[in-house]
């Protein structure tokens, strides 16, 4: 295929992924935003008022970045993996595999819908965060390098998770007993600084603390980590999650019937 029949192919794919979530928008857009202004209002607004400051900011404004990246990388994960699940589950996947379409234009395609649902929904949550609290952008350059890459490394979880499940309940496991706790304990409530030296240092194998860290530092200007790891860390995780999907679907596994 020249470039112009992969353009083609990539945005049809892409086209079709952001179709699919916004003919049921009231299922995947309104849901988390309306989830995350309850976050705003009972751990900012209500809790956060007797909590007083967190690392040198009001309790809301140290929250913010971190629920604003927590919806990014919820909806950049579920997007893809029940896409890419019921694409499997209805066979037409196949018909993607014996195509002359390239999978690396498969594997994009389907990834950038995820990445296009979790930055919709982040935008959406980061204007509702604006009736919350005085949100500004201290580093927009860092902010949206890692905004970007982290929807795409949790797109590329998605769809790995679907390659790998077998059921429409696979597909929530990960989430449920991996992702959800990674994310509650990856310092979108609290600093690590609080932590005793033990715990402080348990929380640094969690990758979710450099997401979140390198996020609040592009808004903020402040974290508990250093970005140059964080940003190093995330690109390393992307690459691997990248090599291996490309590796599943070429191979095919768990995907020819």
């Amino acid at each position: 295929m020249n470039f112009t029949e992969q353009w083609i192919a990539f945005s049809t794919i892409l086209g079709r992924e952001i179709k699919r979530f916004m003919r049921i928008w009231l299922q995947t857009l309104l849901p988390p935003v309306i989830t995350i202004t309850l976050y705003f209002i009972i751990f900012g607004n209500l809790i956060g008022s007797r909590i007083g400051e967190m690392g040198g900011y009001s309790y809301m404004e140290f929250v913010v970045p971190g629920l604003i990246m927590m919806a990014v990388i919820t909806n950049s994960y579920s997007n893809v993996v029940s896409s890419f699940y019921g694409a499997k589950f209805q066979r037409f996947v196949e018909e993607l595999l014996v195509s002359p379409t390239p999978n690396y234009i498969v594997l994009w395609g389907v990834v950038m819908g995820g990445v296009c649902r979790g930055l919709l929904v982040g935008l959406v949550v980061t204007l509702v965060a604006t009736f919350f609290t005085d949100l500004r952008v201290d580093s927009p350059l860092l902010t949206i390098i890692i905004v970007l890459m982290t929807a795409i490394l949790f797109s590329l979880a998605g769809f790995i998770n679907a390659i790998f499940a077998n059921s429409f309940d696979d597909i929530s496991i990960v989430p449920t007993f991996i992702l959800t706790p990674l994310i509650y304990l990856g310092g979108v409530f609290y600093s690590t600084e609080l932590l005793p030296e033990f715990w402080a240092g348990v929380s640094q194998l969690n990758p979710m603390l450099y997401i979140v860290n390198a996020f609040r530092h592009g808004v903020l200007g402040a974290s508990d980590i250093n970005i140059s790891v964080a940003l190093m860390i995330v690109a390393g995780f992307t690459v691997l999650a990248y090599a291996y999907a490309m590796h599943l679907l070429n191979s095919g596994k768990r995907l020819r019937q």
